[in-house]
């Protein structure tokens, strides 16, 4: 069965058909789907989404680009809904230099906060970077751990930069560009990667794959990631869905036992 490891739900684009999209998604073997939070707002419909739906889990953070909105009240609220039951990641955290939306020292502040909250809490972070790499990494070694644990969603940087995170322990997250035929780079990541340390994600509403490339994404389109995966390491794409599942389950259900369903 397939886990999807980052998807966001609440967004927008499927209020118009959230719950048939969702009943498609486990009628086809979607198993669990890990929800993540963007902003503040994007935490309560995640954990709204938790609440309704068996196999949906929530990740609760605040992304780069929206960390204008924190100061030490909400931040405090924050830390309370990451108590919440099916809460198994921090995330989405990290830093974006692509659209500049929030000051880079800012960006830096709120994902050392984070990430030090993940830390107390024993869960696992879910990183996002994009055109940040070296300063992300930076983060990333200063509040490593032995037991912080976590991925690197939608990796996009060299197979040089995700040795440095598997040797750290992190998973990397591969979506749908693994599919794009201009997509050399990432192609040669999941080449050198071991099968042990990819998680399957969408991203979705973002970011769909090849052949649904520019459309709404959605996790009925993983089974092209994983088969891009199962090609490029040249094994059965079963093998893929198997050891990404187990990856995924490792890394959000350790310490709060397994999953239910």
């Amino acid at each position: 069965m397939i886990f999807e490891s980052h998807a966001h739900y609440d967004d927008s684009a499927f209020d118009l058909d959230r719950e048939e999209v969702l009943k498609q998604c486990k009628e086809e073997g979607i198993e669990t789907i890990v929800n993540v939070s963007a902003s503040l707002d994007s935490v309560k419909r995640t954990l709204a989404l938790t609440e309704k739906y068996e196999f949906i889990y929530g990740a609760v953070g605040i992304h780069p680009d929206e960390v204008g909105e924190l100061d030490e009240a909400s931040f405090e609220w924050l830390r309370k809904q990451c108590s919440q039951p099916k809460v198994v990641a921090v995330g989405e955290i990290g830093l974006d230099y692509y659209w500049d939306k929030e000051k880079h020292e800012l960006q830096k502040y709120w994902f050392r906060r984070q990430m030090a909250l993940a830390g107390e809490l024993g869960l696992p972070v879910i990183v996002h970077s994009r055109e940040a790499a070296m300063d992300t990494l930076a983060e990333v070694k200063k509040a490593h751990t032995s037991e912080l644990r976590g991925v690197i969603h939608c990796f996009s940087y060299s197979p040089e930069l995700a040795e440095e995170y598997v040797d750290m322990g992190y998973y990397i997250g591969i979506g749908g560009v693994v599919t794009f035929k201009n997509a050399r780079k990432l192609k040669e990541v999941v080449k050198m990667l071991p099968l042990e340390r990819i998680l399957l994600e969408t991203d979705c509403p973002y970011l769909a794959p090849e052949p649904n490339r520019g459309k709404r994404n959605s996790s009925l389109n993983l089974p092209y990631t994983a088969r891009a995966v199962a090609e490029l390491k040249e094994i059965e794409v079963e093998e893929v869905i198997r050891v990404t599942e187990a990856n995924a389950r490792a890394l959000y259900f350790a310490g709060k036992g397994e999953s239910p369903l």
